[in-house]
């Protein structure tokens, strides 16, 4: 595994034609786009990297992912009500299909969506007292007491999120919001500015390689079923609409996040974790993608196989 690795980031890392780094947030715009890391989580417990591993990047729409896991424990197919489970074929940060569809968002990682799901989790909490939740489940995960939130990555886009403030307001409009607009706001811009390393990121995606269950702890993190569901929605959604160009390349479960990074799990095998900060048209990690591919072609992970 590890000869994979190094072999993956020594012929990908040479590449000249790397994507943009996602300049409309300003915290990222500056971010080197000459980076790239891998790393695997093995079932086992034994986890490779490769690259530039150790260094910390805003997983941005990654969060999500774990998100979504929470509301689902705290509300149950009661999401479903809020968020739809299907693929947008719009960009991420796309308003049309709301209006279309009474205000309802059509996955919950679109923005929309993710906006409404911190709207479920909050339950008329604060937004400090919800971020503490959504962070301690991440360390939880990872199980790793030191990930953080990057305040200036979520000061910038507080400052620069006029769409996604859009997005909240209408929804709001159709009465699907139960929380402050402004409360949410904040509370989503600060999950997406989660910063963690590669290692940590693949370490915090082995409860959904292992049916719900991290096989390194042993902690049952959600129900086997949960963990397959929430699986397919990463594969249908989570490359917004790349989601198919990504299922067709990888074949397997992810979620990209405008930072640039990847998370991808291989069931019954391992959470993948891949960052390079520069992106295609569509806003998905273009080397992340490229080194996911020659992943799967040496493993035979892909779900399809």
């Amino acid at each position: 595994m590890q000869a994979i690795l190094d072999e993956i980031v020594a012929t990908i890392g040479v590449s000249n034609d790397r994507g943009k780094v996602a300049d409309y947030i300003p915290q990222l715009a500056c971010i080197d786009p000459n980076q790239l890391a891998i790393s695997v989580a093995l079932a086992d417990g034994r986890v490779f990297s490769a690259g530039d591993h150790q260094q910390l990047f805003s997983i941005q729409s990654i969060s999500k992912v774990f998100t979504l896991t929470i509301a689902l424990g705290k509300l149950g197919d009661g999401v479903w009500a809020r968020v739809g489970r299907e693929p947008s074929g719009d960009p991420f940060n796309s308003i049309v299909q709301l209006e279309h569809e009474n205000g309802k968002p059509r996955n919950p990682f679109i923005n929309a969506g993710a906006i409404a799901i911190a709207d479920a989790i909050m339950v008329g909490h604060q937004p400090k007292e919800t971020l503490a939740e959504i962070l301690q489940f991440v360390r939880f995960i990872a199980d790793d007491e030191s990930i953080c939130i990057d305040h200036n990555v979520a000061e910038s886009e507080l400052k620069t999120g006029d769409r996604n403030a859009s997005l909240a307001h209408f929804m709001a409009s159709f009465g699907r919001m139960n929380n402050p607009v402004d409360y949410v706001l904040g509370t989503y811009f600060h999950h997406c500015s989660i910063a963690m390393t590669c290692q940590q990121l693949a370490k915090a995606g082995l409860f959904l390689a292992g049916d719900g269950e991290n096989p390194v702890t042993g902690t049952r993190v959600v129900s086997a079923r949960r963990a397959r569901r929430i699986n397919s929605l990463m594969m249908m959604c989570g490359h917004y609409d790349g989601s198919g160009e990504f299922a067709y390349r990888v074949g397997l479960p992810g979620k990209s996040g405008v930072g640039g990074g990847i998370l991808a799990v291989a069931p019954g095998h391992a959470s993948i974790a891949v960052w390079s900060p520069g992106l295609d048209e569509v806003g998905n990690s273009k080397l992340g993608t490229e080194a996911l591919e020659k992943l799967v072609q040496q493993t035979g992970w892909s779900v399809f196989a």
